[in-house]
């Protein structure tokens, strides 16, 4: 019985820590780290200050963990990049596919990411570099051995990730610009369906061996 109430009580924990974050994660993307309060982030999630400062007793803890976990979702779908047995062309739309989903599923999230990055990462830059960089060397290694392999034509596997991460990023982070150039007041499903199929026709022209002279 006392394994049943201490289960409970973290399950509850849990619950009430995602809550406060998804309304944290608002709050950050709309005013910045500067301009949110932690009074704020409690009224939205209907706690007092004091109770939510149980959880997260300061600010800065708080958006260190929306930003853990910004960065969580972001390394999963990296990770499936070092697929270097799968064809390069199927992990590269998979990939694209997985970024897409996030920008448009997760924009409050992107965008107070995208922040801090801007910003020159003070309060964040430690966590990039000890997690994002290691796995971009992997990635780049699984480029690596499809250029030898003759997968795909040689090609700055760096810059290509930059670029994939620019094109998806930017329907998270500019979506607003995005929404009024095309006269409407959101991006739709099927702003990012085409946004899809257009970035992946990039890169596989970017990857094909026929852009080397070779056979596709």
């Amino acid at each position: 019985m006392p394994t049943v109430k201490i289960n409970r009580r973290l399950l509850n924990r849990d619950k009430l820590e995602a809550e406060i974050t998804a309304e944290a994660v608002r709050v950050f993307a709309e005013c910045g780290y500067e301009g949110t309060s932690i009074a704020t982030v409690a009224e939205n999630a209907g706690l007092s200050k004091q109770n939510l400062m149980y959880y997260f007793p300061t600010k800065q803890a708080l958006y260190q963990r929306v930003l853990d976990e910004v960065l969580d979702e972001w390394l999963a779908r990296m990770e499936s990049l070092a697929a270097v047995d799968q064809d390069p062309r199927e992990v590269l739309r998979t990939y694209v596919q997985a970024k897409l989903k996030f920008s448009r599923e997760n924009p409050w999230a992107s965008r107070v990411y995208a922040m801090e990055v801007i910003s020159g990462a003070p309060l964040y830059g430690g966590q990039i570099q000890s997690r994002v960089v290691p796995l971009v060397r992997k990635d780049i290694e699984v480029f690596e051995q499809w250029i030898s392999a003759g997968k795909i034509a040689p090609v700055n596997a760096t810059h290509l990730l930059f670029a994939i991460w620019a094109m998806t990023q930017s329907y998270a982070d500019f979506s607003a610009q995005m929404a009024l150039v095309l006269n409407r007041k959101q991006l739709t499903k099927k702003d990012f369906d085409d946004a899809e199929k257009v970035i992946v026709d990039m890169v596989l022209a970017a990857i094909s061996v026929q852009s080397c002279g070779g056979a596709p």
